[in-house]
């Protein structure tokens, strides 16, 4: 590639040498240096970038009608998190995605008409990755479903434990209680039964 950022030569690691229009489009990315609470998409916005979190974490969560938080997904270094699917694209979203830590996240514009195919349209490797992600998030519902339903608080925090061990270290316990649908005493209290230390929380900043 003629310019490469740290997004261009993750995706062509992930993806292999991208068509010309596809090189074209990941070169418009850019580089944002986020504060822990600063809004990166709210409630009634749409979404009209991929991001790729550098370094930090991201959390995606929902507000109910008595302004209650509920944390449904988080996004830690590595990671990519986009619209997939058209009513993404194309209608206002319905949930907020903010940083947890100050974190460095490069922001990849969508075109400007939601409706207008991504240049990556018909190229593969990216269909291929979407499938990948589809099916990812298929299975995640599914299985978060099943453990609400059938699992107990405590055999939840153990499943999360073994599947996302980053999370137990980077996140704080209130946000995982959420997660989790408990409250942070509830999980305080889980964690002192099951003789785990009470800070879980390691505080990054200032993401140069």
């Amino acid at each position: 590639m003629s310019v490469s950022s740290p997004l261009t030569l993750f995706l062509t690691e992930l993806l292999g040498a991208p068509p010309p229009a596809v090189e074209t489009w990941w070169l418009r990315a850019e580089r944002r240096l986020l504060e822990r609470g600063q809004p990166l998409l709210r409630a009634g916005e749409h979404w009209r970038h991929l991001w790729w979190v550098e370094r930090g974490a991201l959390r995606l969560y929902y507000l109910d009608r008595d302004g209650a938080e509920s944390n449904k997904n988080f996004f830690l270094d590595g990671a990519l998190c986009w619209p997939i699917t058209p009513t993404l694209r194309q209608q206002p979203v319905m949930f907020h995605v903010e940083p947890l830590e100050d974190s460095v996240v490069w922001a990849l514009p969508f075109p400007v008409d939601p409706g207008k195919p991504l240049p990556s349209a018909g190229w593969a490797p990216w269909a291929a990755l979407e499938h990948q992600v589809l099916c990812a998030l298929l299975d995640g519902k599914m299985q978060r479903e099943q453990e609400f339903l059938q699992l107990s608080a405590r055999q939840r925090y153990t499943r999360l434990l073994e599947q996302h061990p980053q999370w137990a270290e980077r996140i704080a316990l209130k946000h995982l209680a959420s997660y989790l649908g408990m409250t942070d005493v509830s999980l305080s209290r889980l964690r002192s039964e099951m003789g785990l230390r009470a800070a879980n929380k390691t505080q990054r900043s200032g993401p140069g």
